[in-house]
């Protein structure tokens, strides 16, 4: 017997979600709490009083007193029972209907390789599919994701160039910081470097509070610093031993290649010199905001002072990241969105394959029409919006 309960628990239903083979961050109970300007519920589905299936919805109200609601990266349930499936699909409907919504959207994260089966199965209940679109933008969240699996990372399978690059990072005096909202106020900065460098807008100092408090231990921000003091002094010996090198040249051929070093050396020095005096002897040079549910981890977001690219600190925030992430327990870290195309011109794309991701593609968006009467034309509508963003 099929059984309904609309106000489960936030403990329930994180329980359900996180035995899920399509657990997801956004299917936390907590990340209704970081959707400003949406009302949300929690909705189980049992079968013979045992709970199958749980979801969490977000409802945005809309003019003339209609709703939408998006279920985000769900539903998280067995695709395959399809007697279940109707009846989830059937009283997802109804409660819709109760919200006075135009439909229901979901986006759960099945891999678009296998599900042909599950689309169809929807497509015979009602469902609509949005199809295997074609720009990053069509859908809510990405349907291409660079997805870390624990099991087949580690710095020796890295590329060679990633761990050159990783190793300069390290050899430039790092200061690897792992922490909470203390770590805001320069995380943040970071964040307005990345936001003006791109000609985006992303979120601030506020929000990122909220996300590290809302996920307590789940959450945490990676700070690499820069000890410039140390790189200065370094240097500086650098400098020392290379003069007395010239004074004991035996030929023209080595003075000339130590002369040329000395005055790139020089120039170093100079450089640290002023980045000192300007910022101080430690400085926030990249960083990464990272929370974890269920086993998935998920880096939301990643900022990097361009300035000091030449020290690779980016390279090293994110690889301690991944690390940190996996030492608490995570299985998966999925690093981000990508664009459709995967073209190789992509620079994020091509940032990311330093790790070494499993580039997954999903399925896309599927909505329950609840409103047959004006679900066309709220659809229209809604993908007309999106295009104008």
């Amino acid at each position: 017997m099929y059984t309904v309960k609309i106000g489960l628990s936030a403990a329930e239903h994180d329980q359900l979600v996180v035995t899920s083979p399509l657990v997801n961050l956004l299917q936390s109970a907590s990340w209704a709490k970081i959707k400003e300007g949406w009302q949300h519920e929690r909705i189980g589905f049992y079968d013979n009083q045992q709970l199958k299936a749980s979801v969490s919805i977000l409802i945005k109200a809309l003019p003339l007193g209609f709703t939408m609601l998006y279920i985000p990266r769900g539903i998280a349930l067995d695709y395959v029972d399809k007697a279940f499936l109707k009846f989830v699909i059937s009283e997802l409907k109804k409660y819709g209907k109760s919200k006075h919504a135009l439909f229901i959207k979901f986006d759960p994260a099945i891999l678009a390789s296998e599900a042909k089966d599950v689309i169809e199965t929807l497509q015979s209940l009602g469902v609509k599919w949005s199809g295997l679109t074609s720009d990053m933008h069509d859908t809510i969240q990405p349907r291409f994701n660079a997805v870390i699996h624990r099991e087949a990372f580690s710095e020796a399978a890295l590329s060679k160039k990633t761990r050159q690059f990783l190793r300069k990072a390290r050899n430039s005096h790092p200061v690897v910081e792992v922490g909470g909202a203390d770590l805001v106020p320069e995380f943040s900065e970071l964040m307005k470097k990345t936001e003006s460098r791109k000609n985006v807008s992303l979120r601030n100092a506020t929000y990122y509070a909220k996300l590290l408090d809302v996920y307590q231990k789940e959450a945490f921000i990676n700070l690499i610093k820069m000890d410039f003091g140390q790189l200065l002094m370094e240097t500086k010996e650098n400098y020392a031993k290379i003069v007395d090198n010239i004074a004991n040249a035996k030929n023209e051929k080595r003075l000339k290649a130590l002369t040329s070093d000395l005055e790139i050396v020089d120039k170093n020095i100079k450089e640290l010199t002023a980045i000192i005096e300007e910022r101080g002897n430690i400085v926030p040079v990249a960083g990464t905001l990272t929370l974890t549910f269920g086993g998935a981890a998920e880096t939301l977001y990643a900022g990097t002072d361009t300035d000091f690219q030449k020290y690779y600190p980016s390279y090293l925030a994110w690889y301690e990241a991944i690390n940190h992430a996996f030492a608490q327990g995570a299985d998966t870290l999925n690093m981000g969105g990508l664009e459709n195309s995967l073209a190789a011109s992509d620079g994020l794309l091509k940032f990311k394959k330093h790790f070494n991701p499993s580039i997954e593609e999903y399925a896309g968006e599927f909505n329950i029409p609840v409103n047959s009467l004006l679900y066309k034309l709220s659809d229209l509508a809604y993908k007309l919006r999106k295009k104008m963003r």
